[in-house]
């Protein structure tokens, strides 16, 4: 026992699962973190495009922002903030009304404190998975999960088989680890077999979730003829949102880029017709070419961009909230976390308080 002591493995790094392991570390526990993608972030990563010239583009093309309401969540800002990793995006925002083709009730500043992170909105998940006592481990995807009862432990095993360890502890931050859509997209069981934890399979059964496609773009000049830098788009099929990423603190200026985010309406006719597997690039054209033609048909001066490049969030954005009083999911038996925003509600903030209360259940555990 003494060579696993207070070990705990962390499955994903999106903001819930980076915040819980930074909180661990603090408390003395020592944290792997194990990624299937190639760097922490979840849908607060950051994209990296190269144009055909050879720039490089950046893009928050999944969550834009977030904001603030709940005591435990403005201490670990504060402290973000003080570091250099968040800052306040002071811009006026508002929304588009496809059909009067007018700008609506654009807000003034100073109304709602909008953070982001800096350089990038990875950049909190990124600090997070590098402090002392967390070990990350990018590319590397959980297939298994198995309760070892003679030891008391949890047994992890990588999806092309390998043993990643044995852990004292698991918290699980990705709802994909139990979810049947792990098995839609891989066609193999998800990596947490749900006879283990019985109490915990009602809730986890089926969690719905929101489908989004996002459009990065990137002009040569400012588009003037927008007076917002961010706005939500109504009495349209297609898009829902639109933001100027460049003019986020810490962003470059070398040109001015903006990212477009889809309706749930739109994505699912689309994952209708194609499936849950990853998008052919061909699709992925017909999508930028779709939501770059309705921000168009705004009637807005809107000039043609010199990139344009589609993604698909397949199930990043949970449409419910399981366990909104407990805040995580707790097997203490087992020493399981199971946190997230689908947990408490589904935005950042959601995600951390919930982070927070899975580092909480652990920590009480030594």
């Amino acid at each position: 026992m003494n060579s696993v002591a207070n070990k705990v493995a962390v499955v994903g790094s999106g903001i819930s699962g980076a915040v819980c392991a930074s909180i661990l570390a603090r408390n003395g526990v020592s944290v792997t973190i194990f990624e299937s993608a190639r760097g922490p972030g979840g849908r607060m990563s950051q994209r990296r495009e190269v144009t055909e010239d050879g720039r490089e583009l950046v893009f928050d093309h999944g969550a834009p922002y977030f904001t603030v309401s709940k005591a435990e969540v403005w201490d670990l800002v504060r402290e973000w903030e003080s570091r250099g990793l968040v800052a306040e995006w002071d811009e006026n925002f508002g929304a588009f009304d496809c059909i009067s083709h007018k700008f609506l009730g654009i807000q003034q500043e100073g109304l709602t404190k909008n953070y982001v992170g800096v350089p990038g909105m990875n950049a909190i998940c990124r600090a997070l998975c590098q402090e002392t006592g967390v070990e990350s481990k990018f590319g590397v995807g959980v297939g298994r999960l198995e309760w070892l009862e003679d030891e008391n432990l949890w047994s992890l095993m990588g999806l092309d088989g390998k043993n990643l360890g044995q852990f004292q502890g698991v918290v699980a931050s990705d709802k994909n680890i139990v979810s049947p859509r792990f098995t839609n997209v891989t066609g193999r069981a998800p990596p947490l077999d749900m006879n283990l934890v019985p109490g915990m399979a009602v809730k986890l059964q089926d969690i719905p979730v929101i489908p989004c496609f996002a459009l990065m773009i990137a002009f040569a000049e400012p588009l003037f003829a927008i007076p917002t830098k961010g706005f939500r788009v109504v009495n349209s099929k297609v898009l829902s949102w639109a933001c100027c990423d460049s003019s986020k603190p810490g962003r470059s200026a070398t040109c001015e880029r903006w990212v477009l985010h889809s309706t749930v309406e739109y994505a699912n006719g689309i994952i209708a017709q194609t499936g849950l597997l990853k998008p052919s690039e061909a699709t992925l054209k017909k999508v930028a070419e779709e939501l770059f033609h309705e921000l168009q048909c705004t009637g807005l001066d809107i000039s043609q961009p010199f990139f344009k490049r589609a993604h698909r969030w397949g199930s990043a954005f949970p449409a419910t909230s399981i366990a909104r009083e407990e805040k995580c999911l707790w097997e203490k038996n087992k020493r399981l976390a199971i946190c997230g925003d689908f947990c408490v509600s589904p935005n950042i903030e959601g995600a951390i308080v919930s982070g927070i209360a899975a580092a909480s259940k652990l920590s009480s555990c030594w």
